[in-house]
Parts: structure tokens; sequence; C-alpha cells
């Protein structure tokens, strides 16, 4: 089976690993700082943390910002469930608001009018790496004096242009308080499992590094005491300010990941080369739209997504002759536990529930051969010859 992503893994990549193997780290070690740093200086942000997964880094950023029982927040219905469970990880209300019908990313005047007197936060997902108009977004988010969480988990490389027509990388937080990225196999690059948080802010730094280790503080000019003689002045002392969690990172994730980004613009360029072939060949096909790119967007595409309202029959031909297609994601709204706790049903978000019931992911990822690519656009016109 040819499948839809997978991890690409390089003999440099493997020999970092062995190298921390046989190091004096394992788990947080110089190579966390070394990633952070690097991630940090490609997207043009001051700040990178770390943390165990995409999931988790969308957890901490919610925590950091404050979000809590009683608040609303905002998100996109077509991510993985994750964009909108920080929510209610927190205790607040997760609500949605629909895509746009060309981009699939969240439609910012739909984000605007699902606001209410107590939306704290809104979190546009760049979805298959295609950015979302974060200049509209951030306009809204002062408007009504929000906080943004740019969920970023698909989009690491890509970029857009700001007001002045400079290009701005995904993780500047040009237009945000944080963004997430995630590191998972099947993204542009791998720690495994991984994830990481940008920011400008240096207090939203803190707190994002605080809650991502127990809650534990070690700088000894931030220490508030704690009612026993002696021992702050010790290389040992540490303070639990706040209920953390354990979403540490490890020097060998790390290693692996501060590799890979070696030659992220080399996996990108194959990945748009990919996306390029697949438009070319299957553009003129009547009954199947391929994946647009605004120009104002330069997309990493992380997922090659086509429409057709054929998706269901061609998806099984292609799983029948080992081609790892895919479908995603079933709108989040629709999800049992949404529709359970929260109320929400068929109808509420046309425009996600419309393009879920047609999109097609073809694969795509930088081990894909130049033969298995022409073996699948040779499969899909098959298909829509025989209809």
């Amino acid at each position: 089976m040819i499948p839809y992503g997978k991890q690409h893994i390089s003999d440099p990549d493997i020999q970092a690993v062995i190298d921390v193997l046989k190091s004096e780290f394992l788990t947080t070690g110089p190579n966390v700082e070394v990633f952070e740093r690097k991630v940090a200086q490609y997207c043009g942000a001051k700040h990178g943390i770390a943390v165990s997964n995409g999931t988790a880094a969308l957890h901490v950023a919610a925590l950091a910002l404050g979000i809590g029982e009683g608040h609303h927040g905002i998100t996109s219905p077509n991510t993985f469930v994750a964009s909108a469970n920080c929510l209610a990880y927190c205790r607040a209300e997760p609500d949605f608001a629909d895509i746009d019908h060309e981009i699939y990313c969240v439609d910012p005047s739909e984000l605007e009018r699902r606001i209410t007197s107590r939306t704290k936060v809104l979190i546009p997902v760049h979805f298959a790496g295609h950015p979302c108009d974060m200049k509209a977004i951030w306009e809204i988010a002062e408007k009504h004096h929000l906080f943004v969480i740019e969920d970023a988990a698909h989009a690491l490389g890509s970029a857009y242009q700001d007001k002045t027509g400079d290009w701005v990388k995904v993780g500047s937080c040009t237009h945000s308080h944080l963004t997430t990225f995630s590191f998972h196999p099947v993204k542009t690059i791998t720690t495994g499992e991984g994830g990481m948080i940008m920011t400008n802010d240096d207090e939203l730094d803190r707190k994002c590094r605080l809650i991502r280790n127990h809650g534990i503080e070690r700088e000894s000019s931030l220490f508030k005491g704690i009612p026993l003689k002696g021992g702050s002045d010790e290389p040992w002392y540490y303070e639990m300010q706040d209920l953390g969690f354990n979403y540490r990172l490890t020097d060998i994730q790390c290693a692996l990941g501060s590799n890979q980004m070696n030659r992220l613009d080399e996996i990108i360029e194959k990945r748009r080369s990919l996306w390029r072939k697949y438009n070319q060949a299957l553009k003129d096909i009547d009954k199947l739209t391929v994946p647009a790119e605004r120009d104002w967007a330069f997309s990493a595409w992380h997922l090659y997504v086509a429409t057709t309202v054929h998706r269901n029959d061609l998806l099984k031909e292609l799983r029948q002759s080992g081609i790892g297609a895919h479908a995603m994601y079933i709108p989040v709204h629709l999800q049992p536990w949404y529709r359970r706790n929260f109320g929400f049903k068929v109808g509420d978000f046309p425009v996600s529930e419309s393009y879920f019931d047609k999109c097609l992911v073809l694969p795509l990822h930088p081990d894909i051969t130049e033969d298995e690519q022409e073996f699948i656009i040779e499969s899909v016109k098959q298909f829509f010859r025989k209809i």
C-alpha cells in the first residue's frame, strides 16, 4: 500500500539519534534547546517551546492564555479533534465556524459571526498546509479583544503575505499570540511524536515552559519561597508554582527533529513538486476539483486534497489497487462526544459537511517515487474514464 503520508528518515537523522543514545542525556538535554532555537529562527519567532506532541502544544497554549471555565473558543470543524479538545480540557466551551469552500480553512466572516460575549480565543487551523487568512482573522481578534492560537500542525514552512506585501512564515506569530506545530510522522518533519509552541511574548514563553514541566520553576529570581529552613540557594531546589503536566520532549526526539530541520526547505519543495504534478495531470477532469493555492499564500502541502462527488467509489477502488487514499476530516462537531455534550447536529456547518462528503486525500510525501505518482494519477484517470 502506498501510504498517504509517512516519515522521511535519512542516514544523518539516524546518526543524530545514535549520537544522543551514546551521550549523557536521553530525556531533557542540550538538543531540546538546539531544536527550539532552530524552529524559532526558521519561523522568525522569538521563542519555541518543545512539547510531547501537537495536542499538548494546543493544551499548553490555551492554559498559558488563561482559558478556563466560562470561556468560549472557536475553531474549524475541518480539523483533527485536538484543535477543539484543547478547549474542553480547560473546561471552556468549544465552538466552530464554517470553512472557506476553496481552501477549506476557517472562513473569517463565519468566525466573526460565531463570536459571543464569552468568546476568549480563536483557533484557526492551517488546513493541509494552506494558510488561513490570518490578516483578516487578526483584525477580527483585535476588534473583539480576543486571543489567537494558530493551529499549524499541517503548516511548518508555509507562508503568507502581510498587508505590506511582505512574506511572513507561519509560526512567526505575526498575527497571533501563539502558534502550535506537530511533528507526528506524517507531518513535514518528525520527531516520532512531538510538538512545539511559538510565541514572541516573554511571559507566555515562561508560562508555557512552566506548564510543560509540572508547573515547576527553577529560576531563582522567580522563587516565591517555601516555609522551610534553607535550601532556596541550593542547585537542587525548585518550586511547583502552578499545576502543570509532563509534556516534555526528549533529547533523542529533538536530535532527530533538529537534523530534519536542516533539509526542511528541500522536503517542502519535494511536496510542492508532487502537488504541481498532481494538479497538472488531474485539473482537466470535469468531475474532480484539485486543491488551489491563493496568490497570497505559499503552502507546504502537508496533504493533497481533491474533491469529487464520486469520492466513496473512487476511494474504494484506489485502496483496492494498493493506493492508501484517505478522507479527512470527519467534521468535529458531528463526533458523538460533541453532539452529546454540546448539541451540535447535521446542518450546523454545511460547507464543512459538504466538503467531507467529497474530499479525497491522495498520497503525498517525499518518499513517493515518480513511478508511484504516475500509477496514482493513471488510476484516478482510469476511474473517471469508466463513469
